[in-house]
């Protein structure tokens, strides 16, 4: 596998893994399932996500070559990056109106 070819899979897994705790009524994506889910537990989804996300891109990264160590800037910015591409599902949950 190429570095451009992670580059773009790591993306793609961030953007559904964003957007899945916005589109799934259940706990953890396999748990029981909730009508009103929580906001927390979207929030933890959300978090949970990013670390698998975080060690995909890792794991891709060793893959291919040397693993570079990052500080706390990166990690706080590809935070903010995450939760900007979980806005979609934002969105569709919480923002979007009723019909009539």
């Amino acid at each position: 596998m190429d570095q451009s070819l992670a580059v773009w899979l790591v993306l793609a897994a961030a953007v559904v893994a964003a957007n899945l705790p916005y589109f799934s009524e259940r706990v953890l994506l396999v748990g029981p399932r909730r009508a009103p889910k929580a906001a927390w537990w979207r929030l933890l989804e959300l978090a949970l996500m990013a670390v698998l996300v975080f060690g995909l891109g890792s794991m891709l990264e060793a893959r291919l070559g040397q693993r570079h160590e990052q500080d706390w800037q990166f990690y706080a910015a590809a935070a903010c990056l995450f939760i900007t591409l979980g806005f979609p599902g934002f969105v569709w949950r919480y923002l979007r109106r009723g019909r009539g």
